[in-house]
């Protein structure tokens, strides 16, 4: 029998499908009657492989209702999508012709199906997100407080006095959060046993990279974005460079890894052993954010603490 693939497209108001099998495309409305019928259209084909893009939080729903409708789905980078739809010749770009493109990619290249976060996860994950907002937020009024005339820089103090009590609230929340979940708890006490990891590190690694410690070492530098890249061409030899990943969990892991080449006697040798090779700082940060989550992911695929012997 002939293995069928099928596309999403997802915008704010609808979803298109297209099956490999088929020209025709199905629209159905992005709300949840049409998220509970478009599970059952999908449910009455012997699909190999559901495929849509990452599109701001609209598809978490969809590929939620068709994991629990027992369909095999994949939510793929969309850079990765309309990279490949560039290399078949596919310019255009509608609804319609990006569902048949998201099938076809589900058929060429076959994707790997990854445990999407549970309901739990996606709570906190967006409670980080909200994280870094507020952050983002109280450092541009600081900024501004700077240079603004006094007759604005009491409500200027006002406001972040307010966000720093929103700050407040929402860890207040994430440590209720974790403390709720047993597994939650097990895994942050895991992750923060690490010198040089943090709440804020441990948080968003939960929330953000639930494949943590379900993948290889390679694979979870390559989804975190701090895995080299060749860029070689005949003779030529190129610089190997870090691209893509989940930006979210780089930052926080930075400031991990910066601190524990400091505190942490495995990092801290390694990032020193780097400079005396003649590794520039930047270089040797960016192998000790990989090492780092090399160790986390093999601490939480082992279920085993921080353990360091001289």
């Amino acid at each position: 029998m002939e293995k069928l693939f099928a596309g999403i497209d997802i915008s704010k108001s609808s979803l298109d499908v297209a099956l490999s099998h088929s020209k025709e495309i199905k629209r159905f409305t992005n709300d949840e009657d049409g998220i509970t019928e478009l599970a059952r259209y999908l449910s009455g084909y012997p699909l190999e492989l559901v495929v849509m893009e990452a599109t701001g939080g609209l598809e978490k729903l969809v590929a939620a209702a068709l994991t629990e409708a027992g369909i095999a789905t994949v939510v793929v980078n969309p850079r990765q999508a309309r990279n490949y739809a560039k290399a078949i010749g596919l310019l255009a770009k509608t609804d319609k012709i990006d569902a048949r493109t998201l099938a076809r990619f589900a058929q060429d290249i076959h994707p790997e199906v990854r445990p999407l976060p549970g309901e739990q996860t996606l709570q906190i994950k967006a409670a980080m997100a909200r994280r870094r907002q507020v952050m983002g937020m109280i450092t541009a009024e600081k900024n501004r407080l700077q240079s603004a005339d006094s007759s604005v820089r009491p409500l200027i103090e006002e406001h972040i006095i307010w966000l720093k009590g929103q700050l407040k609230d929402i860890d207040r929340n994430l440590d209720n959060q974790i403390r709720s979940s047993p597994i939650w708890r097990a895994k942050e006490t895991l992750l923060r046993s690490v010198p040089g990891v943090g709440p804020v590190v441990s948080r968003t690694l939960i929330g953000s990279l639930c494949e943590l410690g379900e993948l290889n070492r390679k694979q979870v530098a390559a989804l975190v974005g701090v895995a080299p890249f060749n860029r070689d061409s005949g003779t030529l030899r190129g610089k190997r460079a870090v691209w893509g990943g989940r930006a979210a969990i780089r930052g926080p892991l930075y400031m991990a890894a910066l601190v524990a080449t400091g505190c942490n006697p495995v990092i801290g040798a390694f990032y020193q052993h780097l400079l005396a090779a003649g590794k520039s700082k930047k270089v040797a940060l960016t192998a000790c954010m990989r090492k780092l989550i090399t160790i986390l992911n093999a601490m939480l695929r082992d279920n085993r603490a921080w353990q360091y012997a001289e």
